[in-house]
């Protein structure tokens, strides 16, 4: 938890707000956990604003319809605990400024979400200076606190083995599995609290007509919605089934597309919809684990650390060490996402082999479109653009044969983030950014032999790709967006 200003609580105040705005949960959550410890201690009820606003980058029919889903469920889980929630989908650009000051004005203190990518650092800074009440950020991002380090690492290998000296005295302050269970349920009601005059300038979403909420929006319609429902509910569902069922092969077929058997999880874990905390909770659970299986060396190894199974091991690798090295790095690094963040090793080969020629060359309209030569590339950038995820392996040579058709490798980052940023329910993510940027050399090591266009970057092909893998009717699925 960290203070955005140095102003004191209110001494006389009406409820404790919580700004819900990257854990979009009701459970496993610190912040609203925080916020009702605040409410129990001062016998005061909890105000929950979880707001959406129509200007974001990117904003589309596609994000606005898996975050309303959450907003449903939220709605429904805090309405049975006696907590009042104030979901507000802005109409248009603007629509929404004041609202978070005026609700703050009748609160004692405020508590909110620490997320470090995308807009919303710099939205909080911005709402810190105009909040003239105690104003906190509570960080439930991972399993370690983005502060517990006190610097960035350059490989995966020298992040693990940090995790290893230092996640396990974490593991025993886990977040509560329902932190509304601390919410007296005897609150007062809030409806008279609020003024008539905030209500008035801001209502809350018609949740029950979500499609015609949307459709009235200003946003992007060309990135229209998939078959994937948003909302912890789903969540739920999702990681349930990948546990009972999936999880037992995770090591050995997650590489696979034609046998999908990765956990589908990282759009929730995007939208705040699933706690990384009762992802872990659930795996620990199914293998009978507690602590005392951890090996005492932190040698970085990738398997044999935890003392679960190969599978749960694997899967915990992608879910804590990679996923969590990209917050790390975004908390830390200001421009995690430019060019000049790669390391000097990349920047350098890259700059040496920038001028090479390329058999092929594509504009970023003609990638968005999928109209390349590359059956298999083409399949991958259709199913991001249809489902908004790529099939995690794939991912992978989707960015290596960008970097390989783009004119400089700067015009490939652009158009890799662009891409992702646009169609990914994933995307504009600290876990996407460090993916992206791994393509050109960030968290790798030199590679021989030294090659056109890549130097001594990993290199990939397709062909290479499509001997490893189980592609299955892949292409053909996806020969159409």
């Amino acid at each position: 938890m960290r203070v955005l200003n140095d102003i004191a609580p209110r001494p006389a105040a009406e409820y404790v707000l919580y700004w819900m705005t990257a854990a979009r949960r009701t459970r496993w959550n610190y912040a609203l956990q925080r916020a009702c410890e605040y409410g129990r201690t001062l016998r005061l009820p909890v105000l929950v604003l979880e707001a959406l606003r129509v200007d974001y980058p990117w904003a589309s029919e596609r994000f606005h319809r898996f975050v309303i889903d959450g907003m449903a469920d939220n709605r429904a889980r805090f309405e049975a605990h006696g907590v009042f929630y104030h979901p507000y989908v802005e109409p248009r650009a603007g629509d929404g400024q004041g609202l978070l000051e005026a609700l703050a004005t009748h609160a004692v203190v405020v508590v909110t979400d620490d997320y470090p990518a995308f807009f919303l650092p710099s939205m909080l800074r911005a709402a810190a200076e105009r909040i003239r009440v105690r104003f906190e950020a509570v960080d439930s991002n991972g399993l370690l606190p983005m502060r517990a380090a006190d610097g960035t690492f350059a490989t995966a290998y020298a992040f693990r083995r940090h995790l290893q000296r230092t996640l396990p005295a974490h593991l025993s302050h886990l977040p509560l599995p329902d932190p509304l269970a601390v919410h007296s349920a005897g609150a007062p009601s809030l409806s008279a609290a609020i003024p008539s005059s905030v209500l008035a300038r801001w209502p809350p979403a018609d949740l029950t007509r979500r499609d015609s909420t949307i459709a009235a929006l200003d946003i992007d319609r060309a990135v229209g919605p998939t078959d994937l429902p948003g909302g912890p509910d789903a969540a739920s569902a999702r990681l349930a089934g990948f546990v009972e069922r999936r999880l037992a092969e995770y090591a050995r077929d997650r590489n696979h597309p034609a046998l999908d058997a990765t956990s589908g999880l990282s759009p929730y874990l995007h939208f705040g919809h699933v706690s990384a905390h009762e992802i872990f909770h659930r795996v620990a659970m199914r293998e009978g684990w507690d602590p005392t299986r951890i090996h005492p060396e932190a040698k970085g190894r990738r398997v044999g650390w935890w003392g679960m199974s190969e599978d749960a091991e694997a899967f915990l690798d992608q879910v804590v060490t990679w996923r969590e090295l990209g917050f790390n790095r975004c908390q830390r690094v200001d421009r995690y996402d430019a060019y000049e963040a790669l390391p000097p090793w990349a920047r350098e080969t890259l700059r040496e082999h920038a001028a090479d020629p390329r058999e092929w060359t594509y504009d970023r309209r003609a990638l968005e479109e999928a109209r390349t030569h590359d059956p298999l590339w083409n399949a991958a950038q259709n199913q991001l653009r249809r489902e908004g995820r790529i099939h995690n392996y794939l991912r992978m040579l989707w960015g290596k044969k960008i970097l390989e058709w783009s004119d400089r490798p700067r015009t490939a980052l652009d158009t890799m983030i662009a891409l992702n940023d646009k169609y990914a329910l994933d995307g504009r993510d600290p876990n996407s950014y460090t993916g992206i940027l791994w393509i050109l050399g960030l968290h790798d090591r030199a590679w021989g032999p030294e090659r056109q266009i890549f130097g001594k970057i990993r290199y990939m092909s397709s062909a290479n790709t499509a001997r490893k893998l189980r592609l299955g009717s892949y292409v053909e699925d996806y020969r159409s967006p």
